[in-house]
């Protein structure tokens, strides 16, 4: 096992991660920063407003020897006429 680091970067910046975590191989890292950066989507699509623009992110995965793999992702948000006074589903 190895361990390996998932910094996190949108356009706030970087955040290192300090801790890492103890994997057995690069499909494991892979699965861990997808995980990763569908979570930080998660969180980005619900917080950003319906002409939000495109956001850009990425989880780059280090271990102790430099760079291992990153992955990026790019959303846009376009919000067409309302179909709900409501503004829900």
């Amino acid at each position: 096992m190895q361990r390996y680091y998932f910094d996190l970067t949108d356009e706030r910046g970087t955040a290192l991660d300090e801790e890492g975590l103890l994997l057995s191989s690069l499909r494991a890292v892979q699965a861990e920063a997808a995980k990763s950066v569908g979570d930080m989507a998660r969180d980005a699509i619900i917080a950003t407003p319906a002409t939000g623009g495109r956001q850009r992110m990425a989880i780059e995965v280090r271990d102790a020897e430099g760079p291992v793999m990153q992955v990026t992702l790019s959303f846009a948000i376009e919000a067409f006429n309302a179909r709900s006074p409501s503004g829900d589903h």
